[in-house]
């Protein structure tokens, strides 16, 4: 019988994903509150848009959304920078999108004697949470207070989002406000506040986010919007943090809620297309991809 080799197949070349992106360290908003900082698309797409999580310490520290599972480990380490995962007694998500709730499993096991400050809905569009015993959770509607040691938090919707479970947060003894994804905004690079942006390009850019980000916007009765936003202005807030953007203090914050009256009657700037993909392509092919 003749014997055949036959070669063996040549390696196929793994694709490289994307470079990680640059790490940024945790930023200091008010009295024992800290955004936990991280980009998407910096160095790769025409701008970069923040990934946020916050951690509130005081005498029942809580976390506020859990960030992406791309992130997690850097996630955790700054989380645990900020706080001691034990003495961690609340967690909080804004809604069920996965740059939120991307590492919430991973946080509700570093952290035993946490509950999950959640709503019906969410649980339920997250399948249950067959990995979280229903004990380890409160239920909260829009609207609702609940007492935090030192400090009384308040749910309240923001005035944008793209999904129904959507809740902000208002820690009441700071007046700081977790807006989720309202008040976003694209950036050149990770902006720890809103005040090193070019004016322009922060204005344009809150603008246009709002609209990508809930693009029903625009078929809203204008008026019972606004009055919407006139109410949490309402609310004492003295400095805004969103997943999606720089935090917002000062003076920028009475400007925010000025900009966000626009949005309705607002023009959407035409979304990214295949141009922007080759370019993105390209950039990634040069870093040493797969050709």
């Amino acid at each position: 019988m003749t014997t055949i080799d036959i070669p063996a197949p040549a390696p196929t070349a793994v694709p490289a994903g994307p470079p990680p992106p640059p790490r940024y360290a945790p930023h200091q908003l008010g009295a024992d509150t800290f955004v936990i900082q991280a980009t998407q698309g910096e160095g790769m797409a025409p701008v970069a848009v923040h990934l946020n999580s916050m951690v509130i310490r005081g005498a029942e520290p809580i976390i506020v959304d859990t960030g992406m599972p791309t992130l997690g480990d850097r996630y955790l380490e700054d989380m645990a920078s900020i706080v001691d995962l034990d003495d961690v007694r609340w967690v909080f998500i804004s809604h069920d999108d996965v740059d939120h709730v991307g590492n919430l499993e991973a946080v509700m096991a570093a952290c035993p004697n946490a509950t999950l400050l959640t709503s019906w809905f969410m649980w339920e569009r997250m399948g249950n949470l067959p990995f979280l015993p229903p004990w380890r959770m409160r239920w909260l509607a829009d609207g609702e207070t609940f007492e935090a040691g030192d400090r009384t938090f308040a749910a309240i919707r923001p005035p944008l989002y793209d999904s129904p479970t959507t809740m902000g947060l208002l820690d009441t003894s700071t007046g700081v406000y977790w807006a989720s994804d309202c008040f976003a905004c694209p950036v050149p690079t990770g902006t720890p506040d809103a005040s090193a942006l070019d004016p322009e390009m922060w204005h344009h850019g809150l603008v246009q986010m709002q609209l990508t980000n809930s693009p029903w916007v625009t078929m809203v009765d204008e008026r019972r919007y606004r009055s919407t936003v006139e109410a949490l202005a309402r609310t004492g807030i003295s400095a805004i943090a969103s997943c999606h953007g720089p935090a917002i203090t000062g003076g920028d914050v009475e400007t925010a809620f000025a900009v966000l009256h626009e949005i309705p009657s607002a023009v959407a700037d035409p979304t990214p297309g295949q141009p922007v993909l080759d370019e993105i392509i390209a950039q990634a092919l040069a870093a040493g991809g797969p050709r």
